[in-house]
């Protein structure tokens, strides 16, 4: 058995409905998934299953979300080991240690694009760093309005979705132990 992450873009359904994790939980098993397991009520999932392609993962959660929720919703998979790579590739760990909320990946379905990466580099504020790495996304946001922030979209970057330290660092801890 191959343990993996699968990370929701959006939980919200439409005004005043979001996902039940206990759902979640339920859609996962009904795949024939095994041992599913939330992280916060924000769409983070861990769940075993046998050594499948990411690519055919993504399409079933997919599926079988927009078939039980009736909203379709970009769902991101990674392999634990490879989850456990991105959490120890964050290039900043003093920041990471100090201000954990404000530190995020934005995690691709597909690399991101040099030219991609070249052209955020003008919405970086003053207080703010941001690095690529593996394909990802690393920045380091204002709490103020960052630009930066806005700037990560499906639009300029592609299908990904953003987790902050704190969750990166939680679900690692998660699937750390289970290699």
């Amino acid at each position: 058995m191959q343990t993996y992450i699968a990370l929701l873009y959006s939980i919200i359904l439409g005004e005043g409905r979001r996902v039940v994790m206990a759902d979640l939980k339920a859609m996962v098993e009904e795949l024939g998934l095994k041992n599913p397991r939330t992280l916060v009520a924000t769409g983070n999932l861990v769940f075993e299953s046998e050594k499948t392609s990411i690519a055919t993962l993504e399409k079933r959660l997919e599926a079988a979300f927009e078939k039980a929720f009736g909203k379709h919703v970009e769902i991101i998979v990674r392999t634990a080991n490879d989850w456990l790579k991105v959490a120890a590739g964050n290039p900043f760990p003093d920041e990471s240690n100090a201000t954990a909320d404000q530190v995020a990946v934005r995690v691709m379905r597909q690399p991101v694009p040099d030219e991609a990466i070249a052209a955020l580099k003008s919405y970086v504020g003053k207080d703010e760093k941001m690095q690529a790495v593996g394909g990802d996304i690393w920045i380091v946001f204002s709490r103020a309005s960052s630009r930066l922030l806005t700037a990560t979209s499906h639009k300029r970057l592609g299908i990904g979705t953003s987790r902050n330290w704190n969750t990166v660092r939680k679900l690692a801890e998660m699937v750390d132990n289970r290699q």
